[in-house]
C-alpha cells in the first residue's frame, strides 16, 4: 500500500481512515508538534545540514554536548554520534575486528553487526569450539539487545560458560531499546551483571524511539577515541547538528512521551486477553503474531500492523506497533481484534477482559 504522507496514529488512503500500528515510531514524536518545533528551531540555528567532517578545523560544540549527554544517560565513559544507525554499526564492528581474535554473533543478529567473517556463537546448542581454542585470547561478541521477534532483553548469561580467561568484548545493538527501557530510556546495557566481559559498547540507531535521523556508538573513552580515528569516521559527515540540538532540548518531551507509552503498554496489558499465539509483554511495545487469519482480520478492519519478509525471521514478519501517540480508542479497537481473534479459535467462554 503506497501513501501520500507519513503514517501517523491514523493515515487516508483514497478518502478511507486507516489506524496505523506499525513502524518504530515507540513514542510518537516523529508526528508530534511539539517536537516538530523543537526541530525547526533547530534547523533554523544550524541549517538542513553540515557536510564537513567531524576532524575538521571549525568544530560544532552542538557534537560535545549532545554526545557528553547520550554517554552520560547510557552510563558509559564516552560517545560519538554517526549519521546512521547502520553506519554506526558497520563502524563498531571495524574497530571490534582490530581489537580481537575472533568475533562471534548471537543467532538473528541484525545485519548492522554481521561480518562475513563473524562465526555463530553457538553451534548445536553448545558455544562454538573456537570459543574455548586457547590460541584465542581476545573475544568479540556482538547480539541484538531486543533479538528480532522478541519482547525481553536477550539473555546473555551462556557467555558465563566461556573460559575465564578470555578477553570478551561486547557489542550490543539497542536500536529497539533505547528511548524506551530503562527507567530514564537507557536501554539495557548496564542490567547485565557479566563479570567476564572486559569491555561493552553498545550501537543504536536515534531514527526509532527518538524520532531523529542519526545514530550513536557508546562505551569506553579508548574504544570511542579509535573510532573517530577510521578513516571512514574522519571522511564522512557527521549526524545532522540540528537533530543533535533537537535531542538535547526534547529530552521533557521524550520523558512525558515515555511515560505516555508506559500508560498505553498497561492498558493493553489489562485488556487484552492471553493468548500463546501472541508475544507480548507490557514492557515492550510490540505485538508479535505469525497467523495470517489474524492479519486479514486487522486489515478488514482498517487495522495496519507492521507485515514483511525479515531479513532474520524464517518468514514473514508480522508486528503491531503500540505508540505513546495512539489513543485508548485507538487501542480498544485493536484490541477487540485480537480478543475476537482469541475467541474465533480458542473456544473461550466467559466475559472478555476488553472494555469499549
Amino acid at each position: 500500500m503506497e501513501v501520500k504522507e507519513i503514517p501517523n496514529r491514523v493515515f487516508y488512503k483514497d478518502g478511507e481512515e486507516f489506524l496505523y500500528f506499525g513502524g518504530t515510531n515507540y513514542l510518537g514524536v516523529t508526528t508530534l508538534p511539539e517536537f516538530q518545533n523543537i526541530l525547526l528551531a533547530s534547523l533554523q540555528k544550524w541549517g538542513t545540514s553540515y557536510g564537513s567532517s567531524r576532524s575538521a578545523n571549525i568544530q560544532l560544540e552542538i557534537y560535545k554536548t549532545a554526545e557528553d549527554l547520550i554517554a552520560k544517560q547510557i552510563g558509559t565513559e564516552a560517545a560519538v554520534t554517526i549519521s546512521s544507525g547502520m553506519l554506526a554499526g558497520k563502524l563498531a564492528l571495524e574497530q571490534l575486528q582490530h581489537t580481537t581474535d575472533l568475533v562471534f554473533h548471537f543467532p538473528n543478529t541484525h545485519p548492522a553487526l554481521l561480518h562475513p567473517f563473524s562465526l555463530p556463537l553457538i553451534q548445536n546448542g553448545k558455544l562454538n569450539p573456537f570459543l574455548l581454542d586457547p590460541t584465542v585470547s581476545r573475544i568479540g561478541i556482538v547480539a541484538d539487545a531486543i533479538p528480532s521477534l522478541e519482547v525481553t532483553p536477550i539473555d546473555l548469561s551462556i557467555l558465563q560458560n566461556i573460559p575465564k580467561d578470555k578477553e570478551i568484548t561486547l557489542l550490543l545493538d539497542e536500536s529497539h531499546s533505547i528511548g524506551i527501557l530503562g527507567d530514564q530510556g537507557q536501554g539495557v546495557l548496564n542490567q547485565y551483571e557479566l563479570p567476564n566481559v572486559h569491555r561493552k559498547i553498545i550501537i543504536a540507531s536515534l531514527g526509532k524511539a527518538m524520532g531523529l535521523s542519526g545514530g550513536i556508538i557508546a562505551g569506553d573513552s579508548q574504544f570511542i577515541d579509535a573510532i573517530k580515528k577510521q578513516q571512514n569516521f574522519v571522511g564522512a559527515s557527521g549526524m545532522n547538528p540540528a537533530f543533535l540540538e533537537t535531542f538535547v532540548n526534547a529530552q521533557t518531551l521524550y520523558h512525558l512521551q515515555r511515560q505516555q507509552l508506559k500508560d498505553n503498554l498497561n492498558y493493553v496489558a489489562k485488556h487484552l486477553i492471553h493468548n500463546a499465539a501472541f508475544t507480548f509483554t507490557q514492557n515492550y511495545p510490540a505485538i508479535y503474531f505469525d497467523h495470517e487469519e489474524l492479519l486479514q482480520l486487522l486489515l478488514d478492519n482498517n487495522i495496519i500492523p507492521t507485515s514483511f519478509p525479515y531479513p532474520t525471521a524464517s518468514g514473514k514478519l508480522s508486528r503491531i506497533v503500540i505508540s505513546a501517540h495512539h489513543t485508548k480508542a485507538d487501542l480498544d479497537k485493536m484490541v477487540q481484534q485480537l480478543n475476537t481473534f482469541t475467541q474465533m479459535n480458542s473456544g473461550f467462554e466467559g466475559d472478555i477482559r476488553f472494555v469499549l
